[in-house]
């Protein structure tokens, strides 16, 4: 069943429940505060004949005129009788002459009713007793015309208002589903485009319930990441298809030059061919590692030395390619830092960082490489005064393939596997690695090993 009838069923049911037990109850006490009400008045006015016939009989010399007790018996739809102090009938309503047949057809319906009552009050002189008079009733008597017209009505006006009230609640229900469903619908809309492929789609609704933007904005998000990746996925395989087409291409020219014999053989020919042949695998093995980061965790092969010499001597190793191009690398190296960790990893990041540097240094380039250690932590700080990297660019640096200079000229762009390679290696030891960097300015690399 769809949403929006489960809840318009739901909230339908809900009201008619509710008038039932409201219905139910109100009748129960209205009845009761209706017929306390009543009662009450019948006593009020039972009080009121008693008094006035009390005053009567006192006043008349203890007698009493017989028609106005017909008429007071006929008008209450009472019977009255007056009984001397040794119980016998002085008077009655059910045997005066006026009107005898109706009077006696009134009284004996009333005596023959099984709820008939007849209550006593004591008629007193100075405050002594002088006779007895017994009101005669019917104890659902209360229960008038009058009385039962008001209690039809008010039943009516109870269904009357139960139907007005479900007709609303209805009404409301289905106004309160739309409102619910119809954002619901466009999210889900949203969500079989985007497993149908179309990762451009989102959901743009107009609601002010914070759990369906919270869920559609996570539809959209979703929605976003995936693109993202697919494009990222795009552009793998294109970076892929380019990096290992280029030396193939070289490998290929030369290798028909030398089958055409339009070049010979030699050594340098050889070696150009050799040097494209180390260049390809070279991308092959950071391609396999940047895909399988997850060995570093499993095959880091751990041991204890000196990281202080480590990367001393690896600094000392890039001095003439640095050199050669009118670089200075400049240091500040804490000596005899004793560390557990895997030395040809480690190596391999301040490598590819160094590689990084001479690659995007401009005239006076230079890096500055410190080493220090905390209580707690061994940082280490790789800055260079290069062309710097845009504020756009910071957060995808880390990714595979990601390349700053989008051109692929060889002298600038590597393979865009370096930084996610590097990456990789400080998670595995547990560490953080953080760029900042300005354009045209700087780059600083910060690495942190806990010790």
């Amino acid at each position: 069943m769809k949403l929006s009838k489960q809840m318009i069923l739901s909230f339908v049911s809900l009201v008619i429940v509710s008038i039932l037990i409201i219905s139910s109850v109100s009748n129960i006490m209205i009845n009761r505060s209706f017929k306390f009400y009543l009662t009450e008045e019948r006593e009020d006015k039972f009080k009121r004949i008693y008094k006035e016939i009390n005053t009567s009989y006192i006043d008349n010399d203890f007698k009493l005129d017989s028609m106005e007790l017909k008429h007071l018996s006929l008008s209450n739809d009472i019977v009255i009788t007056i009984k001397d102090l040794n119980g016998k009938t002085k008077y009655s309503s059910k045997r005066m002459g006026m009107g005898r047949m109706y009077g006696n057809m009134h009284n004996n319906s009333m005596q023959n009713n099984d709820n008939f009552i007849e209550k006593s009050y004591t008629l007193y002189n100075d405050n002594n007793p002088i006779a007895y008079l017994l009101i005669g009733y019917v104890d659902n008597a209360y229960l008038t015309d009058s009385a039962n017209l008001f209690k039809n009505a008010l039943f009516r006006s109870f269904i009357i208002s139960g139907f007005i009230t479900i007709l609303i609640g209805l009404i409301i229900s289905i106004i309160l589903s739309k409102r619910l469903t119809k954002p619901l619908i466009m999210i889900k809309n949203t969500a079989n485009e985007i497993k149908e492929g179309n990762l451009n789609a989102s959901s743009n609704i107009d609601t002010d319930i914070k759990e369906i933007i919270e869920l559609s904005n996570s539809i959209n998000f979703l929605g976003k990441t995936l693109k993202n990746q697919e494009d990222i996925r795009k552009r793998y395989a294109l970076d892929i298809s380019h990096e290992l087409r280029t030396p193939l291409t070289t490998l290929q020219t030369h290798l028909e030059a030398i089958i055409d014999g339009v070049w010979d053989p030699t050594k340098e020919h050889l070696e150009i061919l050799m040097s494209e042949t180390r260049r390809l695998k070279i991308l092959i093995d950071n391609l396999k590692d940047s895909f399988t980061q997850e060995e570093y965790k499993v095959n880091l092969n751990k041991s204890t030395f000196n990281i202080s010499t480590v990367v001393k001597d690896t600094i000392i190793a890039f001095l003439p390619i640095y050199n050669s191009k009118n670089y200075n690398i400049k240091y500040d190296i804490e000596d005899n830092i004793e560390v557990f960790m895997d030395k040809d990893k480690i190596k391999q990041i301040i490598n590819n960082l160094l590689s990084n540097g001479v690659r995007y240094l401009g005239e006076n380039g230079e890096v500055f490489i410190e080493l220090k250690r905390s209580q707690t932590n061994l940082v280490l700080t790789i800055k260079d005064n290069g062309i710097g990297i845009k504020k756009e660019n910071l957060p995808f640096i880390f990714d595979r393939f990601f390349r700053v200079d989008s051109s692929r000229n060889k002298e600038t762009g590597g393979t865009g596997l370096g930084l996610s390679i590097v990456e990789s290696i400080v998670k595995a030891h547990n560490g953080e690695i953080n760029v900042e960097s300005l354009e045209n300015e700087f780059t600083k690399f910060t690495i942190v090993f806990p010790l």
